[in-house]
């Protein structure tokens, strides 16, 4: 039999590593930067296009590398970070896996410019799909220059699972964000596209998270500082009050690397609880600096997933730091069991019994006859004024009515209001009324000629409203009541960049905005479904929807915007239905293009018929 086990080529094996490592233009950007940093650059820019598709380059003024270095480089398991295993589990840097540019150079045209402080000289090599296209020496500045274009130029199933541009972004900024955060002693610089997106100079931590997600961030930031032999936390968390309902705002780092924890994330969310409204979510920014042999990074490909020796210390310590940080600086609402002076009682008065005060009236006063004041010897005349002669104020008035003139010969009187009824009053049409009644504020029940029919109120009202926004979306012409006094409402920049997406179809909609800055957005007018006390809840909602389903061409924005402010807008379960709002509902749903499935393909209603009920007596 012959053999069939063989080893798969270089390029084969590099293009299945980039599997691992590369899973969308973002990735590259992590790889890169991280690789900079390790490199010991002060100054880092990050420039891309097309949402990292056409080109990523990263440039640093860091140690550079040599001719041979440059080449080894993009081999396969090729490190300058360790030397043994033991090394994986002590580790104080980023990029240490030796596939990174190998997995990138076998999916991309990569482009590399470098050169050492020492060497006169620098190094430029250009692979494509893991060939080694040239390299050569050129003239070039300290530092590393990469250059990543046409990513899965090679794998066009790979490229065609890639989302927008606008999503891709939104990944990269997301990626840049971890990273400038992890080192704000570094400068950073980020171009999208030919336009400055950040400008970031090194600075301490507050002042980092400030310059990333505006100056209102300031105002919102409560410091947490702890120190123990297990681990020092140090960071900022958001007061309770700024709780938002999506979780952009949310990073743990551990020795200066961006790390996803729940188990540490619950521990966040039990210091805040009773302080924040369910459903919302509070922001926090913390580094945890642990000894490297206690904490494994090597879990998961992205390493953003890690494992703590002693999980369980690290959460109550965590948990702890955060509630110590809320009480001292006074944003848990404090118990004052100090007496004020004010609502002691005299001391004249302790002991005595308190009494009812009594109201005193004379009975016998009246406004029309003469009436002598209690003190003083002078009176006061109150007399009624007589009404003989009351006729004469309509002198004239009967003539003119009986009599009209020629002038007024035109003149038509208004028939006598008869009140009547637009529906039959027999008991053959009384018949085909149809009632409806509630069921533990949840339900609406209806029958009809087969049964009856059982229709959850919240799913219901959202398939109602979900098609009145997407036709007033369609056709362009909703209503909007404008506001007597404009709303100002703060954002991040990457939040204002998601509104700028979404702003043309929330127009359609009903709302109007005014100025809209790095900072904020001023709105001048809401739908008339919309009131105004919801449009920050609304705003926030859309935010988190973008930031989640990340909808790609227009029409999935526009049925995401639909879906989105349906669901906040619609009726909740718990809340009481008069008849005509239960007729209302049960008359618009009906009349809908689809009424068996709300907007989220969930069951709105269901049928029980006579047979179904007579079953149930057998």
């Amino acid at each position: 039999m012959a053999d069939i086990i063989r080893l798969l080529p270089d390029h084969v094996a590099n293009q299945i590593a980039a599997g691992e490592v590369v899973q969308r233009p973002s990735s590259v950007v992590k790889e890169l930067l991280e690789n900079a940093i390790d490199a010991g650059a002060t100054e880092i820019k990050l420039i891309i296009k097309d949402g990292g598709k056409t080109l990523i380059q990263v440039v640093d003024n860091g140690k550079g590398m040599s001719g041979t270095d440059a080449r080894l480089s993009f081999e396969r398991h090729a490190t300058s970070k360790i030397q043994k295993a033991e090394d994986l589990f002590n580790l104080h840097t980023k990029g240490f896996r030796g596939e990174a540019l190998a997995s990138i150079a076998a999916i991309a045209h990569v482009e590399m410019l470098t050169k050492t402080e020492d060497d006169e000289i620098g190094t430029k090599i250009k692979i494509e799909g893991s060939k080694v296209v040239a390299q050569e020496v050129v003239v070039a500045p300290k530092g590393t220059s990469m250059l990543v274009k046409n990513l899965f130029f090679n794998i066009p199933a790979r490229r065609n699972f890639l989302k927008s541009d606008q999503v891709e972004y939104r990944h990269i900024t997301d990626e840049f964000h971890r990273i400038s955060l992890a080192h704000p002693q570094v400068a950073f610089s980020f171009y999208n596209n030919g336009s400055d997106v950040f400008q970031l100079p090194g600075n301490d931590f507050r002042k980092r998270i400030v310059h990333i997600f505006g100056r209102k961030t300031d105002e919102k930031l409560v410091p947490v500082e702890e120190d123990t032999q297990v681990v020092k936390i140090s960071g900022y968390i958001q007061k309770p009050e700024f709780a938002k309902k999506s979780r952009g705002e949310q990073f743990f780092f551990a020795n200066n690397r961006f790390i996803k924890s729940p188990y540490l994330h619950h521990a966040i969310l039990g210091a805040f609880e009773g302080l924040i409204r369910p459903g919302t979510h509070p922001g926090y920014f913390l580094n945890l600096e642990v000894d490297p042999g206690t904490i494994d990074i090597n879990i998961h490909p992205t390493k953003t997933e890690v494992k703590f020796d002693d999980e369980h210390t690290l959460y109550a310590m965590l948990k702890s730091a955060v509630k110590h940080s809320l009480g001292q600086f006074n944003v848990i609402p404090a118990l004052d069991f100090e007496q004020d002076q004010n609502l002691e009682t005299p001391y004249a008065y302790k002991g005595k019994k308190v009494g009812i005060p009594q109201v005193v009236v004379d009975a016998s006063f009246n406004p029309f006859e003469e009436v002598k004041k209690s003190k003083g010897g002078t009176s006061g005349n109150y007399t009624k004024t007589s009404a003989k002669g009351w006729e004469n104020m309509y002198a004239g008035l009967e003539v003119a009515v009986d009599h009209p003139s020629s002038n007024n010969s035109t003149l038509e009187f208004e028939s006598e209001v008869v009140n009547s009824s637009i529906f039959e009053s027999d008991n053959e049409a009384a018949d085909h009324v149809t009632h409806t009644f509630q069921l533990r504020k949840k339900y609406i029940i209806t029958t009809i000629k087969s049964g009856m029919v059982v229709i959850n109120q919240s799913r219901a009202h959202q398939r109602v409203l979900y098609e009145n926004f997407l036709k007033n979306i369609t056709i362009k012409e909703a209503v909007s009541q404008q506001l007597l006094f404009p709303l100002t409402l703060s954002f991040t920049p990457s939040e204002i960049e998601i509104l700028d997406e979404i702003k043309d179809n929330l127009c359609t909609v009903g709302f109007v905005f005014g100025e809209v800055s790095n900072e904020g957005v001023e709105i001048k007018g809401v739908p008339v479904l919309v009131a105004e006390s919801e449009v920050q809840m609304i705003m926030e909602q859309l935010m988190s929807d973008f930031q989640q389903e990340v909808p790609g061409d227009s029409f999935s924005q526009s049925d995401m915007l639909a879906k989105t402010l349906a669901k906040t807008l619609s009726v909740k379960t718990g809340e009481t239905l008069d008849e005509f709002s239960q007729q209302k509902l049960v008359n618009d749903l009906f009349a809908c293009k689809e009424s068996t499935l709300s907007p989220f393909n969930k069951k709105v209603y269901i049928m029980i018929t006579e047979n179904d009920i007579e079953r149930k007596f057998i």
